[in-house]
């Protein structure tokens, strides 16, 4: 069973109301565990947090070079993208340069994640499509793995898809795992999501921070689409997003990616050490101020850097009204 450790307070008025425990990892590229919370062996789904991965065995294949992607395209190909316009144009533009449509993806449909992207439909009387989802960049890359591979883009969602199966090889590679059938199961997109322990998914994100450890075009696949990331951090997740924020704050030396589920992982560069977190009750809320919590007990952040991030690292509780009601922060920020 997954345990973690109390870490994340939510307050309302001045009492402490409700407590989020979290498991958390640091490793270094050799497996050295620099910091360990709660249950680090046990099984967690990475869910999105896993997307620059998926990315990458498209890259490995050759995707780049047959369809010419830029690092906007790569970038929203990882992302978690809140359905603003300048994402659902590089969705398109993917989905152009494959020869394929938006009835081609299979990610399903949700309004867009930025409020204001979503009101704007409404007003247009125009209903969210498939490429307003937050996946369907994943999604739209996929296709061109498939493509790349010469296999049909219909049934790309099934575990034994050529594209799937690309995927989970390049995901194994790079956790040192092996997943089991107990170990993979359907994502809210669709696709086959694959558990490993936190141990594992932090020596994978450090081998994302200093690509080392690798097969050279797993290497090289993955050097592709951290450049893109920090290229272009709007792209990887939208305006007053966590893992947008973060990674401009981190000046390039920062690559984070939220997963569902209250799962965030990320790679710093400069330490060459990756970090996953899970929040043991899947409260999204409590992800971004643990993981900036933790960044700020590995010394990945400055205090200026940590100033720019403040409203990650103490989220405000509000009513219905838009009243601001309480924080949500980690213990030692409260208790301070």
């Amino acid at each position: 069973m997954l345990c973690g450790v109390p870490l994340i307070g939510v307050r309302r008025g001045a009492r402490l109301e409700s407590i989020h425990a979290v498991a958390a990892c640091a490793s270094d590229v050799a497996g050295n565990v620099l910091l360990a919370l709660g249950t680090i062996d046990e099984p967690v789904f990475l869910r999105s947090s896993a997307k620059p991965f998926i990315t990458a065995a498209g890259v490995r294949a050759g995707t780049v070079e047959r369809f010419g992607f830029d690092d906007r395209e790569l970038a929203v190909m990882s992302a978690s993208h809140s359905g603003e316009p300048f994402h659902i144009a590089a969705v398109r533009g993917i989905l152009a340069k494959i020869g394929a449509t938006a009835d081609d993806l299979r990610c399903g449909v949700h309004s867009p994640l930025y409020a204001p992207a979503a009101a704007a439909l409404r007003a247009n009387g125009e209903a969210p499509s498939t490429l307003h989802h937050n996946c369907s960049g994943k999604h739209a890359g996929i296709l061109a793995l498939a493509r790349v591979l010469g296999a049909p883009l219909e049934g790309y969602l099934d575990p034994g898809h050529p594209a799937q199966r690309a995927i989970l090889a390049l995901c194994e590679r790079v956790s040192d795992d092996v997943f089991t059938a107990d170990n993979l199961a359907l994502d809210g997109c669709g696709i086959p999501v694959y558990a490993t322990s936190l141990r594992n998914a932090a020596r994978s994100f450090a081998r994302l921070a200093t690509l080392e450890q690798l097969d050279p075009r797993d290497a090289g696949a993955l050097a592709r689409v951290r450049a893109a990331i920090v290229a272009e951090p709007d792209y990887i997740a939208g305006t007053q997003r966590f893992d947008t924020d973060l990674v401009r704050a981190g000046n390039g030396r920062i690559v984070g990616k939220a997963g569902a589920e209250a799962v965030h992982a990320c790679a710093l560069l400069d330490g060459g050490i990756g970090l996953v977190l899970k929040v043991v009750d899947g409260a999204a809320r409590a992800a971004p101020p643990a993981a900036l919590a933790l960044l700020r007990q590995l010394g990945a952040l400055d205090e200026a850097q940590t100033r720019v991030l403040q409203a990650h690292a103490r989220a405000v509780v509000s009513n219905a009204a838009g009243t601001v009601v309480g924080d949500v922060a980690a213990l030692d920020l409260i208790a301070g």
